[in-house]
Order: structure tokens, then C-alpha cells, then sequence
């Protein structure tokens, strides 16, 4: 029996790891209707709960600019002196609603700027990196990392069969299994965009940028604690006694005055610095040198209130990168790009139509003036004067291209393509992981690498994958993978 993937209808389908783009580095294109259906079918898996970063917490603050970055984007966010009311929103990714905070898992790091130009969301993860650099994919990394159908138990073997028939996903793997695997707190990690993105300013010229929010409380949790993050012990204790550590911990600091705060800084890099520069820059599982790139400060995010209620502020609230206000854009980044899709329809589908009418989603400052209406939950009436329908000669509101600052593709052409993003000089999928192990961390650092990697293939029951594994993290990094090995090998002998 011929045995090859088909679209919910059983039609064939021409990729499972590659999306449909204008060439391998332009956009992807809209008549990929088997990425569409992956996401949109995945994003209806689950109700009520969020499909992915299900558990979490937030509150509410202010992100002051200190610095002035108006040279790069005309961004009224970003201007010097602004302040600017935010929400931000943490959470595991893998775990279900009531799994413990201190399960190894990313931290999703959300944040809405409820700006004079409507809402900026930049949403990203306590890491740099992801695990993949396609969205088809993500359906099915997900899959690998939930429950099993059968059982309805998570299972290591599923993710390691993926992440070692996944080489890109070992950059994010090495963070995940090192000390950032497990965060003391939400207080004392960082917070990155993730993703390249653009910036405009008011002379129309480009730039790339990388948003990176430093976390002000982490060197004092580091200097108190030794490290950064919980000890996979502590973890594990952590998780028996309160489940719900990290909400709490967040809930009571802000609520005894201790607020936290992060210094937004990033990294802008010119147009066409960015097309030739010699890794990928819009590789979601690549870094850009700081070295080449240094950061650049723009300002400090403060959290200092809590959610008067949990579920209308925090549950309900929705967030999506597809959310850019002028003077910000978007990049030809794979991930990116399935993602402005997935998370408006996830909404959609899981809190309503009329999502955006909620009031913590609901611009502040800007007026809205969209001609969407009616479906359920409506609850703003339709303003007559606008008109039923765009264009109208009535009065109603016009689109303004003046005003939008949509993704520049004239750098890409090409045919339509399922293909790899072409590769530059050090893209190499273990490159930088291996320079994160060698040259990040120090030797204790290590250790606990090696520690945590062996305890997580333990639960592995398939042995034929073993190898794949123990090559996996030799491509990382020769010792580190030698070491992997024969701790595991060690302790499976002694369990026989």
C-alpha cells in the first residue's frame, strides 16, 4: 500500500516541511491551502483552552522610552520620552491549563502595547530561537510534544524521533535543556521578539530589527542562586508543592510593590546588510551576532498592576504578531509568516469573531474604523456614518497606504517554491548550538546540561532511537554528545 501524506479530503499534498513562497528566501504565498488547513485545523484541536500556551499569568504596566531610536522607526511607541500602557502575558507552551509552572518547557513572553496608533504585539518566548523554521511544521512539533492519543500521557520518545529527524530544532534544544529550561521565576527571565522584524522610520528607510527584553531582576536571582533557572531537582520539588509557582510569585511581588522591569533593547541592522548577511537572518532558529550587531537600548518595560479579573484580562486576552502599528513590519521569516495567520484564527475560533471588541483587546487611544461587523458576541453598535461597505461615497473611511507599513518583497523573486530557505555561509543547522555549549557556558553549566539531557532520554522507550540521539548532540558539540552517551548508558545498565 502506497503510503503518502493527503490533505483532510485525500488529496495528495507536495510538502510536509516546506511551505509554498515567492522563491526559497521570499514570502509565503496564500494559495498554499494545505498549510492553511494544517494550521486552521490545528488551531480548532482544543476548546476552550489556548492549543498551545495554555497555563500562564500576566499584569499590567508601562514601557517608557529612555533612548532615542527615531533615526530607525517612526513608530509613536518608540519616540523619545513616550509612555505607553502594556499587558504582558507569560506561560508554558507544552502544558495544558492546571500542569505545573515548572515543567522544562519555553516560556512564552507576551506583550500588547495599547499605543496611540493601536495595539503593538510583539510575541515571543524566553529564548532567541525556536525549534523549527517552517509553520507547516508546527502542528506537527506540537503534536509530538503533547499527549499521546492512546495514552493521553506525554511521551520522550515522540519528541526526540521528532527533534532528531529535525536538525534545526537543536539550537532551541540546547536552551531547553540547559539552565533556561526551568526559570525561577517570570520576574527574572528575559524575553525576545524571537523572529526579525522590521522597522521604518519617517524618511521610509528600512531596517531589520531583533527585540530583546533583559529582565533587570536576573542578576540578583544568578548572584542569589548560583544560576540562572531551577536545578531539574528543584523543578521536580517544585512542581509536587505548587503547581502554580510562577503565577504566584508574580501575582504577590507586584502586590507587595516589587515590580518587575526589563530593559527593551535591540538589534537594527540595515536593508541590505540584512539580505547578504552570512546566516539567515530570517532563520526564527538562528541568532544574529551581538558582536556584528550590538544592542541597542530603546527603553524599560515596568509591570506594576494586576489583573483585577483573571479571566476576562488574562484569559481572554489575545495577542498576534500580525498586530504592527506604522513605522513596524514584518520579515519573510517562514514561522513568522504561518503565524499571522494561526493566532487571529486560533482567536477566532476560541474566544469568537468579536474578539477584538473585548477590552483587553480593544485599542485605547486609537480610533477604530473597521467596516467588520456583526457575528456573534457583538456587543459595539455599527456606526451609521461610516457606511455599510468599502468604498463608499458617503463619508466612510478609505484606506491610506501612507499610513501602513506593509513587507518590502521587491528584494524577492522567484518561482513558486516548496523549498529550504537558501543557505548563506554559517547555517548550518548545529553551528550555533555548538557555540552556545562551548563558548556560553562554563563548565558547571555544562554538567547541568548533561544531567538534564541524559534524565530526559531515560523516558525514551524506543532503544533503536538512542543513536540517532547520541549523534545528534555530537553534531552539537563531540564531547558533550560522547558525555550524553555514556551517562545514559551508564544508568540503563545499572536499572537492568
Amino acid at each position: 500500500m502506497e503510503n503518502f501524506t493527503t490533505n483532510d479530503f485525500g488529496i495528495p499534498v507536495g510538502s510536509d516541511r516546506h511551505s509554498l513562497t515567492l522563491g526559497p528566501d521570499g514570502p509565503i504565498l496564500l494559495q498554499d491551502h494545505y498549510l492553511i488547513e494544517k494550521l486552521a485545523h490545528f488551531d480548532r484541536e482544543r476548546v476552550p483552552e489556548r492549543v498551545v500556551h495554555a497555563k500562564g499569568g500576566g499584569a499590567f504596566g508601562t514601557f517608557t522610552v529612555t533612548d532615542d531610536v527615531s533615526s530607525f522607526t517612526r513608530a509613536a511607541v518608540f519616540q523619545p520620552g513616550t509612555k505607553t500602557e502594556v499587558l504582558a502575558r507569560f506561560s508554558t507552551v507544552a502544558g495544558e491549563q492546571g500542569s505545573p509552572d515548572t515543567w522544562r518547557d519555553p516560556r512564552g513572553f507576551a506583550l500588547k502595547f495599547y499605543t496611540t496608533e493601536g495595539n503593538l504585539d510583539i510575541v515571543g518566548n524566553n529564548t532567541p530561537v525556536f525549534f523549527i523554521r517552517d509553520a507547516i511544521q508546527f502542528p506537527d512539533f506540537i503534536h509530538s510534544q503533547k499527549r499521546r492519543s492512546d495514552s493521553g500521557l506525554r511521551d520522550n520518545t515522540m519528541q526526540w524521533d521528532f527533534w532528531t529527524q529535525n536538525p534545526a530544532s537543536a539550537h532551541q534544544v540546547t536552551y531547553l535543556m540547559g539552565d533556561r529550561g526551568v526559570p525561577r521565576s517570570w520576574r527574572e527571565q528575559n524575553g525576545y521578539g524571537s523572529h526579525t522584524f522590521q522597522w521604518i522610520n519617517a524618511q521610509g528607510e528600512r531596517f531589520w530589527v531583533k527585540y530583546h527584553f533583559i529582565s533587570q531582576q536576573k542578576p540578583a536571582f544568578i548572584e542569589k542562586y548560583g544560576h540562572e533557572g531551577f536545578s531539574q531537582d528543584e523543578a521536580d520539588q517544585m512542581a509536587s508543592v505548587d503547581a502554580d509557582f510562577h503565577r504566584r510569585d508574580l501575582f504577590e511581588a507586584i502586590q507587595e510593590g516589587n515590580f518587575p522591569s526589563w530593559d527593551l533593547e535591540v538589534q537594527v541592522i540595515p536593508y541590505e546588510e540584512g539580505l547578504n548577511y552570512h546566516t539567515n537572518i530570517f532563520d526564527v532558529t538562528k541568532t544574529v551576532s551581538k558582536k556584528d550587531y550590538p544592542r541597542i537600548k530603546v527603553g524599560t518595560l515596568t509591570l506594576n498592576r494586576n489583573p483585577e479579573d483573571f479571566f476576562a484580562e488574562i484569559e481572554q486576552a489575545a495577542f498576534s504578531p500580525s498586530s504592527l502599528v506604522p513605522g513596524t513590519g514584518l520579515s519573510p521569516d517562514k514561522m513568522l509568516m504561518g503565524r499571522l495567520f494561526s493566532y487571529p484564527d486560533t482567536h477566532r475560533h476560541r474566544i469568537g469573531p468579536n474578539y477584538a471588541q473585548l477590552p483587553v483587546n480593544k485599542p485605547r487611544a486609537a480610533t477604530k474604523r473597521s467596516y467588520s461587523r456583526d457575528g456573534a458576541m457583538t456587543h459595539e453598535n455599527y456606526p451609521k456614518e461610516m457606511g455599510e461597505y468599502a468604498t463608499n461615497t458617503y463619508g466612510g473611511p478609505q484606506a491610506d497606504p501612507a499610513r501602513v507599513t506593509e513587507l518590502n518583497i521587491t528584494a524577492f523573486s522567484g518561482d513558486a517554491v516548496r523549498a529550504a530557505a537558501t543557505l548563506r555561509e554559517n547555517d548550518g543547522d548545529f553551528n550555533q548550538a555548538g557555540d552556545l555549549v562551548r563558548n556560553v557556558l562554563d563548565d558547571a553549566a555544562r554538567d547541568r546540561l548533561v544531567g538534564n539531557i541524559a534524565g530526559h532520554v531515560m523516558a525514551v522507550t524506543d532503544d533503536q532511537l538512542l543513536p540517532r540521539i547520541f549523534q545528534y548532540w555530537r553534531n552539537v558539540d563531540a564531547e558533550l554528545g560522547a558525555r550524553v552517551e555514556s551517562v545514559v548508558t551508564a544508568t540503563r545498565a545499572e536499572r537492568q
